[in-house]
């Protein structure tokens, strides 16, 4: 027999942890769901937080375990699962999936409280109310040799894979500030790093960009897209091309670090909600247009995507999960 929560929680990121934290609070009956083996997101991959108000220069993957050891002292539910889809059902008549939809998305009142079915690669869930905190993921530069060369030199996380290219030397393709930032870390272990960057200025904080031009075995190759992965067995170089002037040249890399931004993890939810350039639209309290479905995090369509917001995000989305719930 399905067991049915107040409340489940897609994904267990900040967002996701920090409304499971206020959810549990607020004794909501709350089960969170995680595709991967460990909560955190994409914050265990990064090397220092220097800007989470009150533990100036934490480590991403400490800063993420504190978050998961916070829910979990409340008492928190976890299950690993990956979720497929979500369905509206009326539970004493699950016939009435189709209508109750139609019915919301219309602005239609419906009748009696509408369930939310969670369905998963490993078993079903149901529940009143629904907050998506599925994040984001790594964008790929969709080039020759980054398919067969993966895990072999290519990477996308240099916090992770960093260490295995001391004294080597490296490249970092991007200009935002992951890309900054990586450039940065590697700087502390590699004997060489170029930033390749598609323009002719970067994109990323001011201070983060001041450290990289001030550092001597960091080189900024400006104008360049990478048109190729080279390598056999392993990464041996990179095709680049200049995009102003047409040229192509070989840059020789050990290994490429590819922070060219994130892809919001949403596809499971096309059907049910509208989509802004694939983020979830919903307002700063996590409302999606349906009602007791709210998005926060990466996945959620908004201005700035930091964890001090995904933060925020989880905490207004609980909230608005909790005015849901009093109605019925």
């Amino acid at each position: 027999m399905t067991k049915n929560y107040d409340l489940i929680i897609i994904g267990s990121g900040p967002a996701g942890l920090a409304a499971a934290i206020y959810a549990q609070r607020a004794k909501l009956n709350t089960l969170v769901l995680e595709k991967e083996m460990m909560s955190g997101g994409q914050v265990l991959n990064t090397y220092e937080v220097d800007n989470y108000p009150g533990l100036p220069g934490i480590n991403g993957f400490d800063l993420g375990m504190k978050f998961r050891d916070h829910a979990r002292q409340l008492a928190a539910e976890f299950a690993e699962d990956e979720v497929q889809k979500i369905e509206l059902i009326a539970k004493e008549d699950e016939d009435m999936e189709e209508l109750q939809a139609a019915e919301l998305r219309e602005g239609r009142a419906v009748s009696g409280p509408v369930w939310k079915k969670v369905t998963g690669r490993r078993g079903e869930y149901l529940a009143r109310t629904v907050i998506i905190a599925s994040g984001a993921t790594h964008r790929k530069l969709d080039v020759p040799g980054e398919a067969e060369l993966a895990g072999k030199g290519i990477s996308y996380c240099a916090t992770c894979d960093g260490a295995f290219f001391k004294k080597k030397v490296t490249a970092v393709v991007g200009g935002g500030d992951v890309a900054l930032e990586d450039a940065i870390f590697l700087s502390r272990m590699c004997r060489q790093v170029y930033l390749i960057h598609r323009r002719d200025e970067l994109r990323g904080a001011k201070t983060l960009q001041e450290k990289v031009l001030s550092l001597e075995n960091v080189t900024v190759i400006w104008d360049c897209v990478v048109e190729q992965i080279l390598g056999e067995q392993r990464v041996e170089g990179l095709a680049l091309r200049n995009v102003k002037t047409g040229d192509t040249s070989r840059l020789d890399v050990d290994g490429v670090f590819i922070a060219v931004g994130i892809t919001p993890n949403s596809g499971a939810f096309a059907e049910l909600l509208e989509l802004e350039h694939g983020y979830i639209r919903a307002d700063e309290n996590g409302d999606t247009g349906i009602p007791g479905v709210y998005a926060a995090g990466d996945v959620r369509a908004k201005q700035l995507r930091q964890i001090v917001t995904a933060v925020a995000d989880g905490a207004n989305a609980v909230t608005s999960a909790e005015r849901y719930l009093t109605k019925y």
